[in-house]
């Protein structure tokens, strides 16, 4: 199933924000992307109804097994592509924000070759 760049990029935070922080409120999520408070709140209701995050009564944020799915799978495209990006010399941020765009457009064919490609690379330099 497709989902929207931005409710990719919402579960990837929240993703990331637990793993740092052990509990996701929709305030981190403001502080980490820098958006309002109202366009969080609507974003986490639209998952919510869309069966990716859980939200209990303390406002703690969780993926679902359907969240966790997608936001596992753009962390993955989004870490190892700014990693091989600055292995080719791509200035960290650049690369970063690069990877952030090329995440969500990149086809599970390319992305694949690419990951084969890099750890195929990686494993004869280790030789």
């Amino acid at each position: 199933m497709k989902i929207q760049e931005s409710a990719e990029n919402y579960l990837e935070t929240i993703l990331v924000l637990r793993r740092e922080k052990g509990n996701v409120r929709s305030i981190d999520i403001v502080n980490e992307l820098g958006f309002s408070k109202p366009s969080v709140s609507v974003a986490m209701k639209h998952l919510r109804e869309d069966g990716y995050v859980t939200v209990n009564e303390n406002g703690s944020i969780d993926l679902t097994d359907k969240g966790m799915e997608i936001a596992n799978k753009i962390y993955e495209r989004h870490t190892l592509i700014s990693d091989w990006l600055i292995q080719l010399g791509v200035p960290k941020e650049i690369a970063l924000e690069d990877a952030c765009r090329m995440e969500h457009v990149i086809s599970t064919e390319s992305f694949e070759a690419l990951k084969e490609h890099v750890f195929h690379k990686n494993k004869n330099e280790q030789r």
